[in-house]
């Protein structure tokens, strides 16, 4: 009993010693780790110093590491941005090690060490855009005591989400989106019961039915499947009781939304946008939904189909949805600054009370079925800086009030049915940065009084409201940016929060006939040029040379005649250019700029020649090291290459040294004589001299 008594105390003392006289005393870094550590960082190059705290002997105060309290070893490595090289395999000395942490670093697009999976302490591995590629090596398999688990922002080339995964029980979180798989979600993610997150946004999968039906993950709260492409029907996600974050978004769903996504009463965050949904959205989507914040279901064909008197059961902070009939009662909100319908179902004409909004600053309406003409009542909105009607079905033609708009700085009428001539108003627009008129039935001739832009003709003029109007605040005081759509560089895309730097003319896609207005030369602020597609003929005006700043210029499908400008070869600037199917001749003008285009940017002009196309009829004349005597048969196709002008220099050069040598020896007797004395001469002296060496090697 008295023994007993003893080893108590004896016990009780030495956690009191550990707790009152130890607790305080600094952990010892265990040397067998820190030269793991220093191993791994031989491996590395550490271009901006990041590790440059690894160098003391207490490995427990390098930047990154992380060690016990109590036993010294190594639980945490974040090693984190702007580190290249290799990972070493010298972590496997860790072996306390819970916390591996790699993110944005470069290694180089090697696959992932297999020797990780070896280490199955793990609790977190986070090695996202680390460029790594290929699979993902079936040892991570190992790891069965993580809990979270990153690959995102890698390069795992097309091939499906690891079935294995699966197998790692503990999971809580898991995201391994913008990677580049495919194929179908596996079913085997359906037995990660304790999950939590599940990302796999960014990605090209194709199905995730199977995985949602054999699922049973009731603890999953958010579930992201944005841009890929899933397609069919949206599935029941009755199972998933704890979602409160479900995003689809940008993908190929089609039908309708079903209503058991009414019942996910936990749901704040709800994106089926960009899909091919259709049919109607009623109260009864909603029923449960009261925790809903944000709510997007646009760029589908939905109709919201509620009673006038139904109170939502939630309170949304973002709500962009398709409805039917805009309404005309716009006078009752006659201090609306921005007003955005984009990307909708919207259908009939534009309401005429849209002209009481007198302090209206920007009015966005593409992407709809609106029909009929341009209110009139548009012109009393005088502030008005951007109107983008872009992607509808109006008709009629450009009104010519748009030019009393004198604040206007953004115009986009692309894509719908406008016919008629471009007004001279329009010039009336100094203050203009984008002018989209492309893709509608316009005809007769562009108006020449292109040099009354001022934003567009000057490099040193800048508009800085165009910086303040482009944003503005919704209800909760977050930043919102106005958007719209437009082609640059041949490809139609969306900008919002650098629209203020676009400097755009389009006009492709009409009627458009006579020249090419000399005014354009005027424009040297403008980045894109888009002509193309018209009736245009004329020359290409000599002055182009003068748009210095031209990023993109498209002067294709027209019939353009003449020679091609030497000054356009002057802007260095130009990163794309089409001049193509037109009647353009003569040779196309030297120097790197122009040369450095593909032959199809001049295809379609049988009058051109010179680089990247064939050699003019000039140039075949004139005498060069491979045509000598400017034959004019000798043309480019038929041209040789460095080796085989090599190649036949060899042949020559064999024939005549060889029978130059041989042929004077058969015809003179004498020469023949004393080159065989020579050879006699040569092979005695060999002979002594091997003899003498061979004697002396072994003598000694």
């Amino acid at each position: 009993m008295i023994s007993d008594k003893r080893i108590a105390i004896k016990f009780l003392l030495v956690i009191l010693f550990r707790v009152f006289v130890l607790g305080d005393a600094q952990v010892r870094c265990i040397e067998r780790e820190r030269e793991a550590l220093l191993s791994f960082k031989s491996g590395l190059v550490d271009a901006y110093g990041i590790l440059s705290s690894w160098q003391s002997n207490e490995c427990c105060e390098w930047l990154g590491v992380e060690c016990s309290n109590t036993t010294g070893h190594v639980t945490t490595l974040k090693c984190a941005a702007n580190l290249r090289g290799k990972i070493g395999s010298s972590l496997l000395e860790l072996h306390h090690l819970k916390h591996l942490e790699l993110t944005r670093n470069d290694f180089g697009g090697i696959p992932i060490p297999e020797f990780i999976g070896s280490m199955k302490q793990l609790q977190h591995l986070h090695l996202k855009s680390c460029n790594f590629s290929g699979t993902i090596p079936p040892q991570l398999a190992n790891l069965t005591n993580l809990r979270s688990l990153d690959l995102s922002g890698n390069d795992f080339g097309h091939f499906p989400v690891p079935e294995f995964i699966g197998s790692m029980k503990q999971l809580q979180h898991l995201y391994l989106w913008n990677s580049n798989f495919s194929g179908i979600v596996p079913p085997q993610l359906g037995n990660l019961t304790n999950l939590r997150s599940l990302d796999l946004s960014f990605n090209s999968l194709s199905s995730v039915s199977s995985f949602i039906r054999g699922s049973a993950l009731e603890s999953l709260e958010i579930l992201g499947l944005s841009y890929n492409q899933l397609n069919g029907l949206i599935p029941d996600l009755r199972a998933f009781s704890s979602l409160t974050d479900l995003r689809l978004r940008r993908n190929n769903f089609t039908g309708s939304i079903p209503l058991s996504i009414g019942q996910l009463s936990k749901l704040q965050i709800l994106d089926l946008s960009y899909n091919s949904l259709e049919g109607l959205v009623s109260e009864s989507h909603f029923i449960m939904l009261d925790k809903l914040k944000s709510l997007d279901l646009s760029f589908n064909s939905l109709n919201l189909d509620t009673s006038l008197n139904w109170n939502p059961p939630f309170q949304l902070s973002t709500y962009p949805l398709p409805t039917a009939v805009v309404p005309n009662c716009w006078e009752k909100m006659p201090n609306l600054g921005y007003l955005n319908l984009a990307n909708n179902s919207f259908f009939g004409e534009i309401p005429q009370s849209f002209g009481n909004l007198q302090q209206l600053v920007a009015l966005q309406m593409h992407g709809n079925g609106f029909s009929g003409e341009l209110p009139l009542n548009l012109r009393l909105c005088q502030g008005l800086r951007l109107i983008d009607v872009g992607g509808n079905k109006l008709t009629g033609e450009i009104p010519t009030w748009i030019g009393q708009l004198h604040e206007m700085q953004f115009v986009n009428l692309r894509r719908n049915k406008l016919q008629g001539s471009i007004p001279p108003e329009i010039c009336n627009l100094t203050r203009i940065q984008v002018l989209d008129l492309s893709i509608n039935n316009l005809s007769s001739i562009i108006p020449d009084c292109f040099n009354n832009f001022a934003i567009l003709a000057s490099k040193n003029v800048t508009y800085v409201t165009s910086v303040t109007f482009a944003t503005s605040y919704d209800i909760n005081g977050n930043e919102q940016y106005q958007y719209s759509s437009f082609q640059w560089k041949g490809k139609e895309s969306e900008y919002s929060k650098n629209l203020h730097l676009l400097k755009l003319i389009d006009f492709s896609s009409n009627r458009l006939t006579g020249n090419i207005p000399k005014s354009f030369s005027n424009m040297r602020n403008l980045n894109s040029l888009n002509l193309s597609r018209n009736s245009l003929t004329g020359y290409i005006i000599p002055d182009i040379g003068k748009m210095e700043t031209v990023n993109s210029l498209n002067l294709s499908q027209n019939q353009l005649s003449g020679k091609i400008p030497t000054r356009l070869a002057q802007i260095h600037a130009l990163g794309v250019l089409d001049l193509s199917n037109n009647n353009l001749s003569g040779k196309i003008p030297s120097g790197t700029q122009l040369q450095s285009f593909i032959a199809s940017a001049y295809a379609g002009n049988d009058g051109l020649c010179g680089n990247p196309l064939p050699k003019c009829p000039e140039d075949r004349l004139r005498p060069s090291a491979t045509n000598p005597g400017g034959n004019v048969n000798a043309k480019d196709d038929s041209s040789l290459s460095f080796m085989q002008e090599v190649a036949i220099s060899m042949v020559f050069g064999f024939i005549f040294g060889f029978w130059g040598v041989i042929g004077s020896f058969t015809l003179k007797k004498s020469w023949r004589i004393s080159f065989f004395n020579l050879l006699d001469v040569i092979g005695d002296w060999l002979y002594v001299r091997i003899a003498l060496f061979v004697s002396k090697w072994r003598r000694n």
